[in-house]
């Protein structure tokens, strides 16, 4: 038996938005069942109206936010617009109303999400946003409720599916990054200007959610080194086979004993790592914690069904808590203030390769300049050769960032380096 009627609001009706409405309407019947209440889509907020008029009952259609806000039966505001205005204001508003809101917001919750959550907290607020990080996989809800008992040490993951089908591309087909790129246009992996993909920028939003829950400490994408892609060759993808390793554009959270390292870019990782096998447009996350040991959450991080269905999982829960009376029992759980390490602080190996003359000394000179910055070298291999130069790869043992980028720094002015080709992180 029906008691009541759980009225929602969705502010807008893009990819996301329209996975929303599509899984609400398949499940009606269903959700009465999973909630002990009907879930309705009230209002949908659009530009234009006139677009949706064939989809939408025209009657829930509306380009006037005060329709929503100045709406009392309206209990659960969906934000899947994006961007930071006017989303940013949308969601103040309702939750100083006392409204409840889903977003899928990643850019928003990377630098406001700590504000919204006290905000939510003071108005005794459901905040839920699930489907900001990693589309349909879900990861914020296990580290906020089930994985909640553990000291979470590590976080990291494939957290862009348009740079994980590039670099799978590349490996599995020899494409080299611009040919890839195009591909994964063609295909709608990429958008038209794919900047934040291929820079690492999206996954640096990514990883600063990430960071902040499983920590328990305010990190922002502001904190979060980023490095892309677009540097990457299909001579180093070969290289690294030859390592027994893969090619990643991973994002690496880390607790430790002096400070958070939150950090993006392409990494080298062992073939045996589980995160080495997941390719094409796949996500992945994988939590070290004290008491689980290692996790990972493995799927689709993007499109219209997988993120409609994280966000869908948000308004039920929400719908959920409304009908038992519970809302706002989970909070910002960052009540920690750890400090954020600056990258020349953090530790790596690396893989460098470049190109220099061929003469007497040469290899000599550079782990000279090596040994006098502290940097241990792991592995030298003379690679390609031709009459007037030879291409080199060298691999360090785990250095100081600042150390190994002062060793650059002097190699890069060496009459016999010709050119560095290729830095690369490798993890272990």
């Amino acid at each position: 038996m029906i008691q009541n009627i759980r009225k929602v609001a969705l502010l807008g009706m893009g990819t996301v938005g329209g996975g929303v409405y599509k899984i609400i309407e398949k499940q009606k019947n269903e959700l009465i069942h999973k909630i002990g209440a009907e879930l309705e889509i009230s209002k949908v907020l659009v530009r234009n109206k006139g677009k949706y008029a064939n989809l939408i009952a025209p009657e829930k259609l509306t380009d006037q936010w005060s329709d929503i806000i100045e709406d009392d039966s309206i209990e659960i505001v969906v934000e899947v617009m994006g961007g930071i205005e006017p989303a940013a204001t949308y969601i103040k508003e309702a939750l100083q109303k006392g409204k409840h809101v889903v977003t899928a917001n990643k850019d928003l919750i990377a630098v406001q999400g700590h504000e919204l959550l006290e905000l939510a907290k003071t108005n005794h607020c459901d905040l839920l946003f699930e489907a900001a990080v990693a589309g349909g996989i879900p990861i914020i809800r296990p580290l906020n409720q089930c994985l909640a008992g553990n000291e979470i040490t590590e976080v990291m993951g494939i957290i862009n599916g348009t740079t994980n089908f590039i670099l799978t591309k590349m490996s599995e087909e020899g494409m080299d990054f611009a040919e890839a790129l195009q591909l994964a246009t063609d295909l709608g992996y990429a958008e038209a200007d794919p900047t934040a993909d291929i820079e690492g920028h999206d996954a640096g939003r990514k990883l600063a959610i990430l960071a902040s829950l499983a920590f328990n400490s305010p990190v922002t994408f502001q904190n979060v080194y980023t490095e892309g892609i677009s540097k990457i060759s299909a001579k180093d993808i070969r290289y690294a086979h030859e390592l027994g390793c893969e090619i990643k554009l991973l994002g690496i959270a880390k607790n430790t004993e002096d400070g958070i390292e939150v950090k993006v870019h392409p990494t080298m990782i062992p073939q045996s790592h589980p995160l080495a096998a997941v390719n094409d447009s796949y996500n992945a996350v994988f939590i070290h914690g004290d008491a689980v040991g290692d996790a990972m959450f493995y799927g689709r991080g993007a499109g219209e069904l997988p993120t409609g269905s994280a966000v869908v999982g948000d308004i039920l829960d929400v719908a959920r808590n409304i009908q038992f009376h519970c809302t706002g029992r989970i909070g910002s759980s960052c009540y920690k203030n750890i400090p954020i390490k600056d990258i020349k602080e953090t530790k790596s190996s690396y893989y460098v390769r470049m190109k220099l003359e061929d003469r007497a000394g040469t290899l000599a000179a550079l782990a000279g300049v090596f040994g006098s910055n502290n940097v241990s070298i792991s592995m030298l291999l003379q690679k390609t050769k031709d009459e007037k130069t030879a291409d080199v790869v060298i691999v360090t043992y785990d250095v100081l960032e600042k150390q190994f980028m002062d060793s650059i720094i002097v190699i890069s002015n060496m009459s016999m380096v010709k050119e560095i080709s290729s830095i690369i992180r490798v993890y272990h």
